[in-house]
C-alpha cells in the first residue's frame, strides 16, 4: 500500500515558488485607491528597489505593468483591495499572465509604530507577500459569478426599499384619523397595499387627503418594488441554471441559495483548494477554543455571514422534507446531540456538497469554453 501523502499546503507552494523564482524575481506591493494606486517593488531577500504612483485607469495599469517589469522578472503582484478599487487592476495584471495575491489585512502594530502612508502600505503589501501571509488568490470576477453579484445587489437593494415602504406605510397609518385607522390596519400586508393603491384622490384639501395621498404613493412604489425584484429574480434564475445546474437540481437550493454560493466562489473556484477551506470561507467549520484542561470546538464567526445564512436556510428546508436528512437528525438525536450542534454538522455536510458541485459545474464551463475555442481556431 503506497504511504499517504499530506496535501500541500499554501505555504509548501510558496516554498516551492521560491526555489524555482530567478534571485532577481521582484515583488511588487500596491496599495490601491479610486483615483490612484502606489506601488513599491522589493526583491525576494525583501530588499526595496523603486516605488511609483499611477493614476487607476488603463493607461495606469500600463505604466505600472512596464515599470515593474523594467525593474527586472515579476514573480507577483502583492494588490490590496483586488475586491473593490483594485479589481480593475487585478483583471488587467492576469490578462497579462501576471500573478497576484490579494492582502486583506492590515499589521495594525507596524502601523501605528511606522506611522500611514500610502507608500508605506505597498511595502507593507509586498512584504506580507514575502513572510506568507498574503497567499490568497483573489476573484476573477470575469464571468457569471460576478454576473450574479452585480443583479444581487440590485436585488437585495430593492428588497429592502420595498421593506423600509411598507414599515412606513404602517407607521404612517399609526398617527392617522381615527376613520382611516381603523379601516387599514386589521388588513393583511397585501389586503392593506391594494386597498391603499386602488384609492381615487382628486385633490388634498384635508388632513384625511393627505394620509391617502402619502399612504397610495407608497402602496405604488411597494407594487412597483415588487416587480422589479420579480424581474430580478427571473434574470437569476436564468443566470444561476446555466452556470451553477448541479446546485440547482440539489434538494433545498434555489435561486437564492445558488447565488450566494456562486458569489462567495467566484469565477475561479479552484483559488479555493479544499472543501475545509469553503466551509471556512462560508463560516461553517469548527475552530479550536481550548484553554488549559478544556478541549473543545467552536464555529468561525468570520467568513462570509449570506453564505452562512443561505447554508441555514438549505439545512432547514432538508431538516423538513429531505429525508436522509430527517434519519440522519433522529440518529444524532438519539447518540445525545442537540438541534443545535446537528444544524451544525448539516451546514458543514451541505458546504462539502456544495463545493464539490461548484468544481464540477467550473470545470463543465471551462471544457465547453476550450471546445468552443478549438472550434473556432480549427474554423
Amino acid at each position: 500500500m503506497p504511504p499517504l501523502r499530506r496535501p500541500i499546503s499554501m505555504l509548501d507552494q510558496l516554498t516551492m515558488a521560491a526555489v524555482t523564482t530567478p534571485a532577481n524575481a521582484v515583488i511588487v506591493g500596491v496599495d490601491t485607491h479610486k483615483q490612484a494606486h502606489v506601488a513599491v517593488a522589493v526583491t525576494r531577500l525583501g530588499a526595496r528597489l523603486a516605488a511609483c504612483r499611477v493614476s487607476a485607469d488603463q493607461q495606469g495599469y500600463a505604466e505600472l505593468l512596464e515599470w515593474a517589469r523594467g525593474l527586472g522578472p515579476v514573480d507577483v503582484f502583492a494588490v490590496e483591495g483586488t475586491g473593490s478599487y483594485g479589481a480593475g487592476l487585478a483583471s488587467f495584471l492576469r490578462r497579462h499572465a501576471t500573478r497576484v495575491h490579494e492582502v486583506s489585512g492590515v499589521d495594525r502594530r507596524k502601523r501605528r509604530r511606522d506611522g500611514k502612508d500610502d507608500t508605506l502600505d505597498a511595502e507593507s503589501a509586498a512584504r506580507a507577500f514575502l513572510a506568507g501571509t498574503a497567499l490568497a488568490v483573489p476573484k476573477s470576477a470575469d464571468g457569471a459569478s460576478e454576473m450574479v453579484r452585480q443583479i444581487k445587489i440590485a436585488r437585495d437593494t430593492a428588497v429592502k426599499a420595498r421593506s423600509a415602504t411598507l414599515i412606513a406605510l404602517k407607521t404612517l397609518l399609526v398617527n392617522a384619523p381615527s376613520a382611516i385607522r381603523e379601516r387599514l390596519e386589521p388588513l393583511s400586508d397585501r389586503a392593506l397595499i391594494a386597498q391603499c393603491a386602488a384609492h381615487d384622490l382628486v385633490t388634498v384639501q384635508t388632513p384625511t387627503d393627505s394620509v391617502m395621498y402619502a399612504v397610495r404613493a407608497m402602496a405604488r412604489r411597494w407594487r412597483f418594488l415588487t416587480e422589479e425584484i420579480t424581474s430580478h429574480d427571473a434574470v437569476l434564475d436564468e443566470l444561476t441554471a446555466a452556470a451553477a445546474p448541479t446546485l440547482r437540481a440539489a434538494f433545498g437550493i434555489g435561486v437564492d441559495g445558488a447565488a450566494e454560493m456562486l458569489i462567495v466562489a467566484g469565477d475561479n473556484p479552484a483559488r479555493i483548494r479544499t472543501e475545509a477551506a469553503f466551509a471556512k470561507l462560508c463560516g461553517a467549520c469548527p475552530i479550536p477554543a481550548s484553554s488549559g484542561a478544556t478541549h473543545r470546538h467552536r464555529l468561525s464567526r468570520g467568513g462570509h455571514r449570506q453564505a452562512n445564512a443561505a447554508l441555514y436556510r438549505m439545512v432547514i428546508v432538508r431538516l423538513r422534507w429531505h429525508q436522509a436528512t430527517i434519519d440522519y437528525v433522529a440518529r444524532r438525536t438519539a447518540e445525545g446531540l442537540s438541534k443545535r450542534d446537528i444544524i451544525r454538522c448539516l451546514k458543514r455536510f451541505v458546504a462539502r456538497e456544495i463545493y464539490r458541485g461548484l468544481l464540477a459545474d467550473h470545470a463543465r464551463r471551462t471544457a465547453a469554453i476550450a471546445t468552443a475555442d478549438t472550434l473556432h481556431i480549427a474554423a
